[in-house]
This record gives structure tokens, sequence and C-alpha cells, in this order.
């Protein structure tokens, strides 16, 4: 989340007066992600009393077409249970509005808050939140390819260029070429698949003490095996941010939770350091994208690249497979 547009009073609350949920009180901009522009909304609430909302503003990387994917997927997902916002439509009943060319839409405000230092319960916790999407997906009905799948790497690297990547770091060009040789020669093929997150960092899931009561950003959902969104999930939890050190007893029990509510084949478990090496790559190359072209001046905190370079070196390593399992020989 972020804000790169700017919004006046008038038009905010002009917007907001297009939902049932009563007057703008306040809204404040959210510095955090690269891809929307998000508010925090309080409105004085069908019955006078204070209600919260996420208004998004749809920048880049999200195309209109979209759209009814994304927020269609919410309405399914909490309609079975799970801890995910709801898209509040407005008067009309449509699930997002235009303003000029830029798409809006408002979302359902869900307590808690996204943890800085995950202990293993919550670890536990979110793995088997992840889950639960995976299997309440399964019957969406609609489908998303993954545009930022192994051929969406390579053209994201030729967009970056060997100058670019040279320029975020000395060696990253040659990296990037050598991990996306590696994960196209080792890709498994026929894993389950379904509709995954394919983005769920702690910033993207809102906790009570070790409890899920959110999880939010379903901006880059799509159908791809469920055990790369497993990796990615990984990737994003088990390490600190700086990349070089990984919580094993994290990492560990994410996936224990995972499997609680949705027990991995053998074959997905022997995929996931491959995974996790396309989920760093991944990453790496949309940061380092974004390190290159973030505007000046935007409301945005800009994230290391490097930081999944060194993640991706920690999962080409032969002992790999214990990052995810206490006893690997056994999975």
């Amino acid at each position: 989340m972020a804000v790169y547009t700017d919004l006046g009073s008038e038009t905010l609350g002009g917007l907001i007066a297009e939902f049932d949920v009563g007057t703008l009180i306040s809204a404040k901009g959210i510095a955090e992600g690269v891809s929307n522009s998000n508010w925090l909304i309080e409105t004085s609430g069908r019955s006078g009393v204070t209600q919260r909302f996420i208004l998004t503003m749809y920048e880049k990387r999200v195309e209109v077409a979209d759209l009814p994917f994304f927020l269609g997927l919410l309405d399914h997902l909490a309609a079975r249970g799970c801890s995910v916002p709801r898209t509040i439509h407005d008067r009309g009943d449509a699930a997002f509005r235009m303003l000029g060319d830029k798409a809006i839409a408002l979302i359902e405000f869900l307590p808690g808050v996204s943890v800085g230092s995950p202990t293993p319960a919550q670890g536990f916790s979110v793995g088997a939140a992840l889950a639960r999407i995976h299997l309440a997906g399964a019957d969406f009905g609609v489908a998303r390819a993954n545009d930022l799948e192994r051929a969406g790497w390579r053209e994201l690297a030729q967009n970056c260029g060997f100058s670019g990547l040279e320029s975020v770091a000395a060696g990253l060009a040659d990296q990037v070429a050598a991990a996306l040789d590696d994960v196209d020669a080792h890709w498994p093929a026929g894993l389950p698949e379904g509709v995954i997150h394919a983005d769920l960092f702690p910033d993207n899931v809102l906790m009570l003490g070790d409890r899920v009561t959110g999880l939010i950003d379903f901006y880059f959902a799509c159908n791809d095996s469920y055990a790369y969104d497993l990796a990615v999930t990984h990737a994003a939890w088990s390490f600190d941010a700086s990349g070089a050190s990984c919580d094993t007893a994290i990492g560990r029990a994410l996936v224990e939770g995972y499997q609680s509510q949705r027990p991995l084949l053998p074959a997905e478990c022997a995929a996931l350091p491959v995974l996790a090496r396309g989920a760093s790559l991944r990453f790496l190359l949309t940061r380092a994208w974004d390190w290159m072209h973030t505007p000046a001046g935007a409301l945005v905190t800009r994230k290391d690249p490097l930081a999944f370079a060194r993640r991706l070196e920690r999962y080409r390593q032969s002992d790999a497979a214990g990052l995810f399992f206490a006893d690997p020989a056994a999975k």
C-alpha cells in the first residue's frame, strides 16, 4: 500500500458519498507498498457510529479488467468464512468506480496489526490461513493467469537491463541470469493448482496475538500451484528484513500450519526449495524495477532488492529442504 495520487477533501468526500457508509470524517494516506494508492477512511456510518474502510486507487500493475477477479475473490472467500475483507459495493451495487482513468474501490477494514518479528506460533497460524484460502477458492469459478511467472521474470529482467541491475548492486545481473536458467531447468510440473494469493508478506496479514484476523492485498492473486504460494509465504515470513538470516522454526511452523489444513503431496514437498528460489527471483526483480522507477516525492518506502538476492542464495544451498521440514528425508 502507498499513496501516489493526491486527492483533495472534496474529491474524497464525493467518492465516499457514492457508498452507503455515511459521510466522510477523515482520510489518511497509507505509506506502505509499491503498487496502489491507499487511504484509511473514517465515516459517520449509517447509524452515526464511526466506521473504518480502506479506499484503494489502482495505480500500476493492476488492470481494470482484472478487478472483477480480485474483488469477486474477496467476496467469495469472505462468504466462506476466510479472514479477508469484503468489498463495499456502491449505491449502484458496483464493486469499483472510475475516477478519471483510474479505478477506485472501498474495502472493509479489519482489526489487527501486521507483525514485525513473527513467532513460530504466528507462522503456524499464517500457514493454516493460507491453506484455508486455497481450499475455499477451489470453487471460485474464475481464473486469472499469473503474469509474474517464469516468462514474466525473464521479461522483467530484460526490461531492467544489465546496467540497471548492476546499478542496484555489482554482480546482480549475473546472479539473476544464472537463477533464471536454474529455475527453468528444475521447475516442477503437474503440481496441484488453484487460486493463490501470491504476495502474502507480513504487511498483508493482520493479527491479534497468534490469531490471524485478516489477509489483505489480493492484487497479485492468480491461478498457480498451491506449493508456489506456500514458497512465496515462506520466503516472506522466515527471513529477517535484510534476507541474511532465516529462522527455521518459523519456516517449519508455517509449513506445519499449512499441512494442518491441506496436507502436501510428496511432489509438493520436494519442490519447495526450487519454488522458493523462483519466489525469491520474482521479488528480487520487481523490487529492482521499483527501485529504479519509483517517482521522486512519492509517499512510499522503496524496498531493497538485495534482501531477496540473499534469500535466493540461501535456498540454493544443499540443506535448503531443512528450512521447510525438521526431517526432510521423511517427506
